[in-house]
């Protein structure tokens, strides 16, 4: 069964959850919704924020715990059903996530989904909405604040980032040296203000790539706290198996029951 955590969360997790909201009204309102349309870099931006910032400070806000705690008994054992599902366990996989992370902005930038997003409003809303949802799945699956349907190391998510980074600077050269994205549609705007069709490209891919790598620093700071408080619990867990050992006491269970991994897939 996944890990179950009960009551409410702690005020660093609130105040991540409220951040994560506003930097959505920022993202989507004001400024930056007025020229998303005009603007490549500024567009580049909206996308950052949406599918990074935004997700990533509403993980930390742990809002499965809140629902969960929010939930009648017989809301939490649908919930706890739902995260225990071999569907939730493959689709919300470390792997899994972020592969659609990874592949999202490809689609996005390279297909004609980019310009549909700008001139249809039902196309742009629901990219908003999925540019938020799978950004969630990724940080829900990594940081593993809530109860997730499987846990893993933090060492495995250190490993999966850097193979992410290398993916994520390949994007940002080919927006840098490669064709005009969406020429047409930026050619009929008429703009006679502003940077040059390639040089507000050009801003763009330094955004996804340079400012995406510096607001991905927290998210690895954090995968490296975990690892550290990781490895310390395995390190108590084989330090108390080891006395009663050294006592000649009988282990209170099976040997793979005193591995955390292995006792949660078995359901112990």
């Amino acid at each position: 069964m996944p890990a179950r955590r009960t009551g409410g969360v702690g005020r660093g997790s609130a105040w991540c959850l409220g951040c994560g909201l506003l930097v959505w009204l920022v993202a989507t309102q004001g400024p930056v919704a007025a020229y998303v349309p005009v603007l490549f870099w500024v567009r580049a931006l909206q996308v950052l924020l949406l599918l990074y910032v935004v997700p990533f400070l509403l993980a930390l806000g742990r809002p499965v715990t809140v629902l969960r705690g929010a939930l009648g008994p017989n809301g939490r054992a649908r919930l706890d059903a739902m995260l225990d599902s071999r569907t939730a366990r493959v689709v919300l996989s470390p792997p899994v996530t972020s592969v659609m992370m990874l592949a999202t902005p490809w689609l996005l930038y390279l297909t004609p989904w980019y310009v549909a997003s700008m001139v249809n409003p039902v196309v742009a809303a629901l990219t908003r909405v999925a540019l938020c949802a799978i950004g969630f799945c990724y940080f829900y699956a990594r940081l593993q604040a809530d109860p997730v349907p499987r846990r893993y190391s933090p060492l495995l998510s250190i490993g999966i980032s850097v193979a992410e980074g290398l993916g994520d600077g390949l994007l940002g050269l080919v927006l840098w040296l490669g064709p005009l994205v969406a020429y047409e549609y930026y050619s009929a705007l008429h703009r006679d203000w502003g940077p040059s069709l390639r040089d507000d490209q050009t801003l763009g891919a330094g955004v996804l790539w340079i400012l995406g790598d510096v607001l991905g620093i927290p998210f690895i700071m954090v995968l490296m706290r975990a690892l550290g408080t990781h490895e310390r619990r395995r390190a108590a867990q084989a330090d108390a198996l080891e006395d009663v050992r050294d006592q000649g006491e009988a282990p209170s269970a099976l040997w793979w029951e005193n591995d955390p991994q292995l006792r949660e897939r078995f359901h112990r």
